[in-house]
C-alpha cells in the first residue's frame, strides 16, 4: 500500500471543460468541489442553486450570482438549464453519478 501525500490529497482537483451555448458562444467551465455541492443542495430553490453553481463553475467570463439572475431573466429555460448539467457532469453528478451511489443536485 502506497501512503499518501497530505499536499496531494488537499490540492484542489476540479474537472474543467467547454460548454456550447447555441447562438452564443462557448464558455470554459469547471467542476464544483464537493462543498459547493453540499451548499447548492442547501439552497432548495432551483433558481438559488443554478445561481449559486454558475458562478462558481463558469471560468470563461466569469459571471458573478447577480449577473447569473440577469441572464436567468433574459434567456431561455434551456439555455442555463444545460449548462448547469454540463457542470454537474464534470462534478461527477451526471446521468453515470448515480451508478456510484453519489447524489444529484
Amino acid at each position: 500500500m502506497t501512503a499518501v501525500d497530505k499536499g496531494a490529497l488537499l490540492a484542489r482537483r476540479l474537472n474543467e471543460g467547454e460548454h456550447e451555448i447555441e447562438g452564443v458562444g462557448t464558455v470554459k467551465i469547471r467542476g464544483l468541489s464537493r462543498a459547493e455541492v453540499l451548499t447548492a443542495q442547501k439552497l432548495g430553490d432551483t433558481a438559488k442553486s443554478d445561481r449559486f453553481m454558475v458562478a462558481r463553475a463558469l471560468l470563461e467570463p466569469t459571471l458573478t450570482e447577480a449577473d447569473v439572475q440577469t441572464w436567468q431573466e433574459n434567456s431561455g429555460a434551456a439555455e442555463i438549464e444545460g449548462l448547469t448539467v454540463a457542470i454537474a457532469n464534470l462534478s461527477g453528478l451526471g446521468a453515470k453519478a448515480d451508478k456510484s451511489g453519489v447524489s444529484g443536485v
